[in-house]
């Protein structure tokens, strides 16, 4: 597990966004299944979710269409909540970083690790967009 003293600041790059923090496997369950559009970022320490997923994730807010909820967890720190997302990812292996969109608790679109490591931030939001056009 990492120090809270050092992923608050990555944190806090998603939840100044309007991202809310999911800690516990109930709060992810209840997220997923909640009725609308929710956006769940997995959160990681590496250097593509610095450079991609949080500021494509971001950029892809600036949108006419949007999902109803934008949750996030973080993998290394909040392991069950990261657990529970990951199972209804499935069947998508585990990655971190990685965006999932779900529609009334069906997930929908899904961008992994290889989806977002080499890829430029812009990239990462207009496909984000391209979903939020589709599904929200």
């Amino acid at each position: 597990m990492y120090p809270e003293e050092m992923v608050k600041p990555m944190q806090e790059e998603l939840t100044s966004a309007g991202f809310q923090e999911l800690h516990t496997a109930q709060e992810v369950e209840n997220a997923i299944k909640a009725t609308g559009t929710t956006l769940v970022v997995v959160n990681s320490v590496c250097g593509c979710a610095a450079r991609n997923a949080r500021p494509g994730s971001k950029m892809s807010l600036d949108n006419a269409k949007k999902p109803d909820h934008l949750v996030t967890v973080f993998a290394g720190v909040d392991k069950e909540a990261v657990d529970a997302a990951r199972g209804f990812m499935f069947p998508f292996p585990p990655s971190s970083p990685s965006i999932a969109l779900f529609k009334d608790g069906e997930l929908v679109h899904m961008l992994e690790r290889h989806h977002i490591e080499g890829r430029a931030a812009e990239l990462i939001a207009d496909n984000l967009k391209d979903a939020f056009n589709e599904y929200c």
